[in-house]
């Protein structure tokens, strides 16, 4: 096996513009989000800058970002621990199926591991096929949670 052509590391606000555009090729594809380059460029920057989230990403030999996968943590009641949520999967298509898809999200996983979370969990769309088939080779389990989501209005301060 050859070695890979890209490397692992954590997102920083100078990726957030290559982020971006990783965001639009998921959202693409996902049918309960659509892409808004505004609203990303505000959540990517919200999980930089908190100590409760990790954006590990994956670089080519130029430095342009070529995958990601966000981890945040939360505290579990049923564990009594942080979790991960794991979002933002995502790999380039001419990257995909060279181990960097895998490399991302353990990364990610690794980083959740090392901040006490026992547990982590995703959502992932029902009509990605690929994606479901991914997670399963990796040994993620289903659930019997359905995911259930309400639109709130921020308080005016």
């Amino acid at each position: 096996m050859s070695a890979p052509t890209w490397m692992l590391d954590r997102a920083n606000h100078d990726d957030i513009p290559q982020l971006v555009t990783l965001l639009e090729l998921l959202f693409a594809i996902e049918q309960d989000f659509s892409a808004d380059p505004e609203r990303q460029r505000a959540g990517l920057q919200g999980v930089i800058d908190s100590p409760l989230g990790h954006i590990a990403v994956a670089r080519d030999a130029a430095g342009k970002a070529i995958a990601m996968c966000s981890a945040q943590l939360v505290m579990s009641t049923a564990e009594g621990r942080p979790s991960a949520w794991i979002e933002d999967v995502v790999v380039d298509p001419a990257h995909q199926s060279c181990g960097v898809g895998r490399a991302v999200l353990q990364a990610a996983l690794d980083w959740a591991a090392s901040h006490g979370a026992s547990r982590a969990q995703l959502l992932a769309d029902l009509d990605n096929a690929p994606a479901l088939a991914f997670y399963q080779h990796l040994g993620w389990q289903a659930t019997r949670l359905g995911a259930r989501r309400l639109a709130l209005t921020p308080l005016k301060a």
